[in-house]
């Protein structure tokens, strides 16, 4: 293939376009935010998953209490009516009298059951919603934490994404004074060869593999005319000639 010297130059800069364009690319993919992010969406996922399940242990707990105090009622109750008939002196029968009494004093016990059973539960609902408003407030944390993560993530995006559009425009004038079929043979060679497809012929050594030519590479680098465009023996990229070639 035959191309103008000063065009095959130009696919220096072109180059250097499409590598800073790929350079923004894997910045864009290697923010800390995106991993920061995704660590933190696992944490919120299980956060969410143990908040869900304290409101329910909370939940049940609210109603065992409710039982609790629902059960208490009819005992104290009963209590408070059999008291009420000894403190009347309405039961003058010694025998019912003793009878009254015994149930007053089982009442009693069975009140101060109750209670405790009450009061177990009332100190399980009080773990309970401490451990959901602990939970509650780790997740309200994380929440923004990951909103400070992600309007840091999008103004770096953004600063790249400028940087990038304005290497575009490098790249797209660039491009449009090269010869098609060069422009082509370096758009087909480049996505094959990590992002290079022209390199600099700097002394012996190419600049895209880094690999110093043969001897007998030289000689025909250095025979070759100025408009012939040479390739590299050992990676096939494009070489280009920024000085004369000395064999």
């Amino acid at each position: 293939m035959l191309a103008d010297p000063a065009a095959q130059l130009r696919l220096l800069d072109l180059q250097a376009e499409d590598t800073a364009i790929a350079q923004l690319e894997h910045r864009r993919r290697s923010l800390p935010e995106h991993t920061a992010l995704a660590e933190a969406r696992v944490v919120r996922s299980r956060l969410g998953e143990s908040l869900v399940a304290a409101r329910t242990t909370v939940g049940d707990l609210q109603l065992d209490v409710e039982k609790a105090e629902a059960d208490l009622v009819p005992v104290r109750e009963r209590q408070a009516r059999d008291q009420q008939r000894v403190d009347a002196g309405t039961v003058t029968d010694p025998k019912q009298l003793n009878a009254l009494l015994e149930e007053i004093a089982h009442l009693g016990r069975r009140i101060s059951d109750l209670e405790d059973v009450e009061l177990e539960v009332m100190e399980q609902l009080e773990a309970a919603t401490a451990d959901q408003d602990r939970i509650a407030a780790e997740l309200s944390e994380l929440e923004t934490s990951m909103r400070g993560l992600i309007a840091s993530r999008d103004e770096q995006v953004a600063r790249i994404d400028a940087e990038q559009a304005a290497h575009q425009a490098a790249h797209d004038t660039i491009a449009a004074d090269i010869p098609a079929d060069l422009l082509a043979l370096y758009d087909r060679i480049r996505p094959r060869s990590g992002g290079v497809g022209a390199a600099a012929l700097t002394g012996r050594r190419c600049g895209g593999c880094q690999l110093e030519a043969t001897q007998s590479a030289l000689v025909g680098y250095a025979a070759a005319a100025p408009n012939e465009v040479l390739r590299c023996e050992e990676c096939e990229r494009i070489l280009v000639r920024t000085s004369a070639v000395v064999a």
